[in-house]
């Protein structure tokens, strides 16, 4: 990478991370702590910790100074040892990189990724007092840069730590795509022994709304206490800090860009939540016995996931690298009469199509209007009320067992991982009914 005018401005000022320094020019004047870069900062930037505890970004140009106002006092790295206690659970710690998966260094403020166990586990120390941590890093991505093989990786080490001595796992993961690898793990991994919970935060450790503090803690407690036998989400159930919400893998999605509550369980309650040192279930879940995981990774990548849209086109669409569509259509699961065409030559040639509904909430009936009775007579394949990310997953899934048009069909829909309904609950939450769980 070459070197750009802030990295020139640092090195000319002799200043190192941590250090308490002035940078002014012709639009600022402003002294902070000097922040290391991350990967994904554009390197012509400095960045610094207010007092105030907020960051702030500063573009190098000709006019910007840097001055060294004082620098801190500093230690070498200290290892540390992970405490065992034979009387607690293990508890698998499986990183894959995303905002949960950093820690802060409180003599300067910043924020690292955790790039080894030691840190990966340290970032919240308090986890130590509920299980035994096995801690490592399965790869350290961007949730976004995450591709089917990597999902195949994520399930081969749960089943490693369950079939070791996790009682359960926690998978601190970038919430952008999280919801597609849970889906992914929840068709992959056969006979859990134990509670698999993916866990994510919305802001960073350095600020002092972040939910990364409560979201881990809960996931902990989660897999080293109740009896669940599920892939489940974690993440808060509302703006405070009252309660994490348990989510089932196949029925929850990121419904907003920032906010702590982002996650919701759609077309299905939530099925519990972690209040405190307390467990509730809601609803029922999957608790049945089973003596060994097996993963079951056979997955057909050649699946395309296409929004239905006004003056939409599926021409690009090629028969010879594509084995399934996934349709996200409007309403009850409908698509321009002009698409018909194109969408029966695709499963003349043995390409499962699969409705969904960008609606997300509902479910698809293709046999009310006249456009989805003309796609039920194609054998376009209905997804109940799935989320398109999860159809997605789900079809990669079983075109990786099979093409047969009627077993796609059939298996499409068979409620595989608890991704169909039978019945859509009420948006409120009901009350009462609760299954507690305490330690």
């Amino acid at each position: 990478m070459s070197e750009t005018a802030a990295d020139r401005l640092v090195e000319e000022s002799d200043a190192k991370d941590g250090d308490l320094v002035r940078v002014s020019n012709e639009r600022f004047d402003v002294m902070g702590t000097l922040m290391p870069y991350l990967v994904h900062e554009e390197r012509n930037i400095l960045s610094l910790k207010l007092e105030n505890g907020y960051n702030v970004g500063i573009k190098v140009d000709k006019s910007t100074t840097l001055k060294v106002i004082k620098r801190p006092a500093r230690k070498g790295k200290i290892p540390r040892l992970v405490p065992k206690n034979s009387k607690l659970p293990t508890v698998a710690l499986l990183g894959t990189g995303g905002t949960i998966a950093c820690w802060v260094d409180y003599t300067t403020g910043a924020v690292y990724p955790a790039q080894n166990v030691s840190d990966l586990a340290f970032s919240m120390p308090e986890i130590f007092d509920l299980a035994n941590i096995k801690a490592r890093i399965v790869y350290q991505l961007l949730s976004e840069d995450l591709e089917p093989k990597h999902w195949r990786r994520l399930a081969h080490q749960v089943a490693y730590s369950l079939n070791g001595e996790a009682r359960g796992v926690v998978i601190p993961h970038g919430t952008d795509t999280m919801s597609y690898t849970a889906s992914a793990l929840a068709f992959m991994l056969k006979g859990l022994t134990g509670p698999v919970v993916l866990v994510g935060s919305q802001r960073s450790s350095d600020r002092p709304s972040s939910d990364a503090y409560l979201n881990l803690l809960a996931s902990v407690r989660l897999a080293a206490t109740a009896d669940i036998k599920e892939v489940v989400v974690a993440m808060h159930k509302n703006s405070s800090d009252s309660a994490i919400a348990i989510h089932r893998g196949t029925k929850v999605r990121k419904m907003h860009t920032s906010k702590r509550d982002a996650f919701e369980s759609l077309n299905a309650q939530s099925l519990g939540f972690v209040r405190g040192n307390k467990i509730e279930f809601t609803q029922a879940y999957h608790k049945e016995p089973s003596s060994k995981v097996v993963v079951d990774d056979k997955m057909d990548d050649r699946i395309k996931l296409v929004y239905v849209y006004p003056g939409c086109s599926l021409d690009w669409i090629s028969k010879k690298d594509t084995h399934g569509l996934v349709l996200m259509g409007t309403g009850l699961g409908h698509a321009p009469r002009r698409l018909l065409q194109k969408i029966e030559s695709l499963i003349e040639s043995n390409v499962a199509v699969v409705m969904t509904s960008q609606c997300l909430s509902g479910r698809v009936n293709m046999n009310v209007y006249s456009t989805g009775r003309k796609l039920a007579n194609l054998d376009v394949i209905p997804s109940e009320d799935m989320l398109p990310e999860v159809a997605y997953v789900k079809l990669m899934w079983i075109l990786g067992h099979t093409r047969d048009p009627s077993e796609v069909k059939r298996l499409m829909l068979t409620n595989l991982a608890g991704e169909i309904s039978t019945r859509i609950p009420p948006k409120k939450p009901l009350e009462g009914g609760l299954i507690s769980q305490e330690e």
